[in-house]
């Protein structure tokens, strides 16, 4: 029950966003804008420009799964595939109630630029099924992601497409769809999907990567405005596997965390929070929610109010179009480390500008993730296994040569830094593109 819709790449357009386009998601339309901006700073022809801003192949499957009570609900599930010239597609998969189309069209482009802006030998893909996993069973979790899986077994592979877990799926998410896929193509392959459990031949590491990196990167923030971790505050929204780990981490070097919310609450205290105490409570606590805390030393606030606090590092690793054109000019931080996908919007970022904020950008900030997962995907095709050191030291290296890369740039064209990150990835994917192409 699967509809696959092909984009037809000889369609001509000028390098503008379109009126159409501009009904969808804010993400998408921001990053297709992003994308027109670099492509006319580097002088890209029209027919080139045509073809790396549209998707390859648009994927929309209808997914019968049986219920504990026995009842069959359809559930709609997604998987966009933007960009494969660079090599396979990469990209999570989201259980979302609010997963959409434009949605996942925009998080698949932004996959294809992060990969190569890392200089990874992967395009763009993303998908999303429609359901809130907070409501069903472990069971009913399975059975969809099997579903999923089982209809998207055509367009998919170690050398075509490869998932990876994104906003609540996770490895067991992963071990699923592994299971099912090479049931139906009855042979083992283990580098079809990344961020598996280690047994099922996982990598040490890649469940911290993307906190890792967004930490890494504030840090090289820091650097560069001669802030000392010591002398830092920072503020993180959104405490899952991201924002918890970018806390932890900057707190281990000496940063104070003075704010951090969930869709719970806010937790904060101006002098620091005790990161690894909070840590161990929400673990110890379902549903690991930070409204479970219960210490002494946070004051507890509307999850919504801790973005405006004042503090020198702020991270959104929540969902996207959290800093808007409605917020921004309340913003007090100097520095924001995108951790999650599209939080700033392109309005709010104009304001924030103007006012001196210095934003490292998503497909910069929290590439760590996809970092880990070429790791992952690398083990699995030649049949080794890497060691914790050796993926923590790869990744931190592979994040700071990117952050030099692209600080660089816009230091040397005047310019933001997602500016020269959009154009040293949009630089890539069109070279590619024109090579392949170009009947010169």
């Amino acid at each position: 029950m699967a509809t696959t819709v092909g984009t037809t790449r000889t369609q001509a357009v000028e390098h503008s966003v379109t009126p159409a386009q501009t009904h969808g998601s804010v993400l998408l339309h921001d990053s297709q804008q992003y994308v027109r901006n670099a492509a006319d700073t580097l002088g890209i022809s029209t027919s080139v420009f045509n073809l790396i801003n549209q998707p390859d192949r648009e994927i929309t499957v209808t997914l019968p799964v049986e219920l504990d009570d026995g009842r069959v609900e359809a559930f709609t599930g997604y998987r966009v595939q933007h960009s494969r010239v660079l090599g396979p597609g990469k990209g999570g998969v989201r259980f979302h109630p609010a997963a959409d189309l434009d949605e996942v069209r925009g998080l698949a482009a932004l996959m294809t630029w992060k990969c190569s802006l890392l200089d990874l030998p992967y395009g763009g893909a993303k998908g999303g099924v429609v359901c809130d996993p907070s409501l069903h069973s472990s069971g009913e979790l399975a059975r969809i992601t099997r579903a999923y899986a089982n209809a998207l077994t055509p367009f998919i592979g170690a050398h075509v497409d490869v998932p990876a877990p994104d906003v609540n799926t996770d490895e067991r998410t992963m071990a699923w769809f592994l299971d099912e896929y090479e049931k139906r193509v009855d042979r083992h392959e283990p580098s079809v999907v990344t961020g598996k459990p280690l047994a099922l031949g996982g990598i040490p590491g890649r469940g911290e990567s993307t906190g890792r990196g967004v930490a890494e990167t504030a840090r090289a923030m820091l650097d560069n405005e001669y802030i000392s971790p010591s002398q830092a505050r920072a503020v993180i929204q959104g405490f899952g596997k991201v924002g918890s780990e970018a806390a932890r981490r900057l707190h281990e070097h000496g940063v104070k965390v003075v704010a951090i919310s969930d869709v719970s609450c806010g937790l904060v205290n101006p002098a620091g929070l005790d990161i690894p105490r909070i840590l161990q409570s929400v673990q110890c606590q379902p549903p690991r929610l930070l409204e479970t805390y219960r210490g002494d030393d946070a004051t507890m606030v509307p999850p919504g109010d801790i973005l405006t606090i004042d503090c020198d590092v702020l991270i959104p690793a929540a969902l996207e179009g959290q800093i808007h054109a409605g917020n921004a000019a309340d913003i007090k931080a100097h520095i924001i480390v995108e951790g999650a996908n599209g939080p700033t919007t392109a309005e709010a970022e104009q304001i924030l500008s103007q006012r001196g904020v210095v934003i490292a950008p998503d497909i910069l900030a929290n590439a760590g993730g996809v970092v880990v997962s070429y790791f992952e995907w690398l083990q699995g095709l030649q049949g080794n296994r890497w060691k914790l050191e050796t993926v923590r030291k790869m990744l931190d290296e592979s994040m700071r040569n990117a952050f030099n890369r692209v600080f660089l740039s816009a230091q040397q064209r005047k310019i933001t830094m997602r500016e020269a990150a959009y154009i040293i990835a949009v630089e890539r994917v069109a070279q590619a593109v024109d090579f392949r192409w170009s009947p010169r």
